[in-house]
């Protein structure tokens, strides 16, 4: 069994929480809009750093969901292959009382690797990341109760089309990336989330481009039968200096998100 065989069973092992039939469940359905700026930025022919910033607010723009910041450095084996580790931090938003809003912490470290190729006018980009996670269980009251640690693994599928000769308009975006973790009370959802974009990639100049568009994320709550259907428009920043002295080859956004 090849290595793109394995990944689709474990993207349909992953998948199957959203198509299970005949069990009780309740799904809320969520507007959101999520926002980042995203930089990788090439020092040497192997060596680089990343840092990002998201913001993502609920209702759509009416009240904020989370903050998230991320860094780390990055090895390049490649101009296809590259390697990054770092650290995290993310503040969730919890509505406590019905109108007081306060936050639960949470900290990662985090290593992913991921490899992309262009092929005509297609750039396909897989990334696999792993993440360690502790983060603030607060009660109904916003006291905090205790740390729970998880294991989060990743897979992302990306796409990238050229539907234009023009490389200065717009291209074609979708994405596809499955959530998975483990931990000592991870109990009922092993399977995490779901994320599918659509979206139009839009280059501003040479080491500026933003992606704009739709983005569904199916996620499942601890207790196993509750899930959040969040309808999101996503608007990414992506910056990509490239500080080589040596500077007219490739050198391509790494993608982020939270």
């Amino acid at each position: 069994m090849n290595s793109i065989q394995n990944r689709w069973i474990v993207l349909m092992l992953c998948l199957m929480p959203i198509f299970t039939f005949g069990q009780e469940k309740t799904v809320n359905q969520q507007s959101q809009f999520w926002w980042s700026i995203n930089s990788s930025t090439r020092i040497s022919e192997r060596f680089g750093i990343i840092a990002d910033f998201h913001h993502r607010r609920s209702d759509f723009i009416n009240r904020t969901n989370f903050h998230f910041v991320r860094l780390g450095g990055a090895y390049w084996f490649s101009d296809e292959l590259t390697f990054v580790a770092g650290a995290a931090h993310l503040w969730l938003s919890k509505v406590v009382d019905e109108d007081n809003l306060t936050f639960q912490d949470e900290n990662r470290i985090y290593q992913q690797i991921q490899w992309r190729q262009a092929i005509g006018n297609v750039t396909f980009v897989q990334r696999i990341r792993n993440e360690q996670r502790w983060h603030e269980v607060l009660g109904t009251d916003g006291v905090y109760l205790r740390t729970r640690f998880s294991n989060r693994v990743r897979f992302l599928s990306s796409f990238n089309i050229r539907i234009f000769s023009n490389e200065k308009l717009p291209s074609l975006v979708i994405s596809d990336e499955v959530h998975i973790h483990f931990g000592k009370e991870i109990v009922y959802n092993t399977f995490d989330q779901n994320r599918i974009f659509a979206g139009i990639k839009v280059p501003i100049k040479k080491q500026v481009r933003f992606d704009l568009g739709y983005m569904m994320v199916y996620q499942q709550h601890y207790t196993g039968d509750t899930y959040d259907m969040n309808h999101t428009l996503r608007w990414f920043f992506y910056y990509s200096p490239d500080l080589r002295s040596k500077k007219n080859r490739l050198h391509y956004a790494l993608p982020g998100d939270e």
